[in-house]
This record gives C-alpha cells, structure tokens and sequence, in this order.
C-alpha cells in the first residue's frame, strides 16, 4: 500500500481512528464482538454521508498491524479515503505521518479518544475531537441536513400542488397583506 495524498493547502481534512470509534460509539459498539465487518461499514456509510454534506474530506484509518505479512490497503470513495494499515503500523502512528507530510492546510482534525494522539496532534498544529463528540457532530449534521430535506420538500409539495393562475391570486393575496 503505497499511499502518496497529496492535501490541498485549502482543504478541510479529518482523520478518524476507525476502531476507536467503533468502540467508543452506541450504535457501534454492539457489533464489536460478532459482526465487526458490519461496524466498519455502518462507519463508513456514516462517514460518506458526513462528508458529503459538511464538505470535509475524512480519512477513516483502521489497525491492521497485527495481520502477519499485511501490505496494507487503500481504498477511495466519494469524499474519503479508507485505509487499513500495514503490519506493524497502526492507525495513531499513520495518522501522525500523514499530519507530519501534510505541510499547512486550512483545516485538519484528528477524532480518537486516545489521550496520547490528541497530545501529539495538537502539538503538530492539528485540532483533536474525541469520538463521542464526533458522534455528536455527525449527529447533528445528519439532523440538519434531514430538515433541510423536510423544508424543501414541504416547498415543493405547495408550489407543485398550485397551477400558475392560482399561484399569481396568492402571490397578489400576500402583498396585500404586508
């Protein structure tokens, strides 16, 4: 695995420790055990989504270190990278590589609960969120953009169910009342 990013000085980035995560989230931590394959998708998914609509790019990083003779992948999707790391190599150490060969960019943050990594990428310039408030950041995003849905659609339904005529008399009504 061979991954040569190359961050634009503009971008907005966020580097999310996968496991972490996983475990530290309600929604996730059930899968954990039986169904982790599950978890790593619902994350993704999650994170897609997130991305799509705060316009952020994420790089989701998953330990691999302990799989004997592991290369290492990367995979692209729409708006972020998934990276599973190398043997020997985990999620903190590529994040903290990754941050050290980015140079200035606008925007970078790191979410993971682990105390240590928030240390070393605050000192390296980065902003750190634990993965609760991550989860509530992605919450709260997921909740606006589905308002955002609701209220245009409510919009359209009413403008749709009107025919030209009608519309100009509520147009006319409207004024009249200011």
């Amino acid at each position: 695995m061979e991954n040569k990013r190359r961050y634009k000085r503009q971008g907005r980035y966020l580097f999310v420790d996968g496991y972490n995560i996983i475990n530290d989230w309600e929604a996730l931590k059930p899968l954990v055990e039986d169904r982790l394959e599950e978890a790593r998708e619902r994350l993704i998914e999650i994170l897609e989504e997130f991305a799509a609509t705060e316009h952020i790019y994420v790089i989701l990083v998953f330990d691999a270190y302990r799989v004997k003779g592991n290369p290492g992948s990367f995979l692209q999707r729409k708006g972020m990278d998934i990276v599973f790391t190398k043997e020997l190599e985990t999620a903190d150490h590529y994040i903290e590589a990754q941050i050290a060969s980015m140079g200035r960019v606008r925007e970078v943050v790191v979410a993971t609960s682990d105390y240590v990594e928030q240390q070393i990428i605050l000192a390296r310039g980065g902003k750190r969120i634990s993965a609760r408030e991550l989860e509530i950041v992605v919450s709260a995003a997921k909740n606006r953009t589905r308002q955002q849905a609701k209220h245009m659609v409510t919009r359209e339904r009413m403008g749709g169910a009107l025919d030209e005529r009608n519309r100009r008399k509520l147009e006319t009504l409207r004024r009249k009342l200011k």
